[in-house]
């Protein structure tokens, strides 16, 4: 498995880029939008990629971004969508707008994305959603097993009320959970975020860029 590539950038195709490290040029496929971002000829870059094997084919998909990677293999992972179609909903919807839009049920803003009608877009729904179901009733079995009595302090206990009341934050949590973000982590980080005066989408950007440090 390849986790990232980091070399220079010797050419930048209209589907693909080629990173030469120390002497091999490494075709990487990537979005539109990604290829616009990624650098300019001649410099070096770091590229998140997704190494694909088939008995017919061998890719390597390029991102920008750690967030944009998990996007494309949770959108891969649903049935009837493949690598390209996912590489064009990235190059037209951000990590944070496609997470919003599956725990908001939002079909209309999915269908706006080429090559998504309306029977994927519930699909996408549907099968995320319930994997965000299952992992959840994993980690309550989990706790369960290995819990402790423990004594929570009165700002612990006020940020889960906190947590739990808001629907705002309630969808924002759902959305980086989406995104393969462990739900502790990213209570931990919205601890640190003033909820009250962000709307959901910059819960879920701000929540992004600190889970990402």
């Amino acid at each position: 498995m390849l986790a990232y590539i980091k070399g220079t950038i010797e050419m930048k195709m209209t589907e693909y880029i080629v990173i030469d490290v120390g002497g091999l040029g490494y075709k990487i496929f990537m979005s539109e939008v990604g290829i616009e971002k990624v650098g300019n000829i001649g410099e070096t870059v770091k590229v998140h990629t997704y190494y694909k094997v088939r008995e017919d084919d061998i890719s390597i998909f390029g991102f920008n971004t750690l967030e944009e990677l998990k996007m494309f293999e949770l959108l891969i992972s649903v049935s009837g969508v493949g690598a390209k179609t996912a590489l064009t909903m990235l190059a037209v919807c951000e990590p944070s707008e496609f997470a919003l839009a599956v725990i908001s049920e939002d079909v209309k803003t999915l269908t706006q994305i080429p090559g998504i009608g309306a029977k994927s877009a519930q699909r996408i729904i549907l099968e995320l959603k319930d994997k965000i179901t299952k992992e959840q009733q994993i980690e309550k079995i989990n706790a369960q097993v290995n819990s402790k009595p423990k004594t929570k302090t009165e700002t612990e206990d006020k940020l889960q009320v906190a947590i739990e009341n808001n629907n705002k934050v309630a969808e924002a949590m759902a959305a980086l959970q989406v995104l393969g973000y462990n739900k502790k982590e990213i209570e931990k980080v919205f601890a640190k975020l003033d909820k009250n005066e962000l709307s959901t989408e910059e819960l879920i950007k701000k929540g992004l860029n600190l889970l990402g440090k």
